[in-house]
């Protein structure tokens, strides 16, 4: 009888330790009622990254080969030395830009702002600093005739071009089987926009918005929490945390610069120093900042922009955790 009693109780104290370490388990893995909530804010600010980009119903794989090599061969700069990668390098870990302030041009020399990033840039409502392309058709057609840029002299002169390289015409006509005359100006920036609308990039906010909880670590969720209740998401909203709407730089306190923005494009007086929103994805990879290419270090534009745009002035500490949180926003592939 002993035996069974003693038997009995070492049953109970096992079952004991047992539940005692599964409660520890579930509390340990289980997310916190705080960390769903900042998924759900997280959600509404921001969404779930989508597969296709806007516009992409029509692109095929003969499109956007096709636009892959336009996007990297310098045949569409006047001197051969300029291809849309060099401003906006997206091989390897590159974060769609040069990472320079402003961009020297194919003759060298540079351009008057800062080189915005390529990736996710099919998720914007414009395109440019002054958002003076409604999309990515729009914006390709751009810099290949910009005098500064990749300074071709002509659409006929890119067209002639074109066709009289030996593989050119070949891959426009499978890219745009049913054009008796595919090698056109709209066709190059079509298949260049094909091309661009895959270039999505995933991160670990992504991961986090759709249901991971440990994919932002405590202090990164800190520092998304901070955001939101800072205000930031007044203009960095969307999917690309950015690129919805133009804002006035120094809304709250003035911004020194003499680039008057989306004015130079309207003339008008309520559209001077207004820019496009830039976007926060991949924005660790994406120095120098703001318009201008000013601003080295992203800790230092996040201070500006807290007293600029929002009139609060941040500690370090603060600063430093929404850094970090930014610092989630890059692609995992280019970790």
């Amino acid at each position: 009888m002993r035996v069974k009693k003693k038997i009995s109780i070492m049953i109970k104290q096992m079952s004991l330790l047992f539940s005692i370490f599964l409660a520890v388990f579930l509390l340990n893995c289980g997310p916190s009622e705080e960390t769903i909530k900042l998924q759900k804010k997280a959600k509404a600010n921001f969404g779930v990254i989508p597969d296709k980009m806007p516009g992409s119903e029509n692109d095929n794989e003969e499109r956007i080969s096709l636009g892959k090599k336009l996007y990297f061969d310098t045949i569409l700069s006047e001197n051969n030395t300029q291809s849309c990668n060099s401003c906006h390098n997206i091989e390897g870990k590159g974060g769609g830009v040069d990472n320079l302030p402003t961009s020297p041009g194919a003759f060298g020399k540079k351009g008057d702002r800062n080189s915005p990033t390529v990736l996710m840039a099919g998720f914007h409502s414009m395109q440019f600093w002054d958002g003076r392309a409604k999309d990515l058709k729009e914006q390709a057609k751009g810099p290949i005739l910009n005098p500064i840029e990749m300074a071709m002299k002509s659409e006929g002169d890119v067209i002639k071009r074109l066709k009289e390289e030996s593989e050119y015409p070949k891959l426009f006509q499978a890219a745009f089987p049913d054009s008796k005359d595919p090698i056109t100006y709209e066709n190059l920036a079509e298949a260049i926009a094909a091309f661009e609308r895959t270039l999505i990039t995933y991160d670990r906010l992504n991961d986090f918005i759709k249901g991971d909880h440990k994919a932002l670590s405590k202090v990164e969720q800190e520092g998304l929490e901070l955001f939101l209740a800072n205000g930031c998401t007044s203009c960095h909203n969307g999917v690309a945390l950015g690129g919805q709407s133009l804002q006035k730089v120094g809304q709250v306190h003035k911004y020194e610069t003499k680039d008057l923005g989306r004015y130079e494009v309207t003339k008008n007086e309520s559209d001077k120093y207004l820019f496009k929103v830039p976007s926060l994805r991949n924005i660790s990879l994406t120095a120098p900042y703001f318009h201008d290419g000013s601003v080295e270090k992203l800790d230092q534009a996040v201070k500006l922009m807290a007293y600029h745009q929002l009139g609060k002035e941040l500690n370090d500490n603060e600063i430093s955790k929404i850094v970090k949180f930014l610092d989630s926003l890059t692609d995992k592939n280019r970790l």
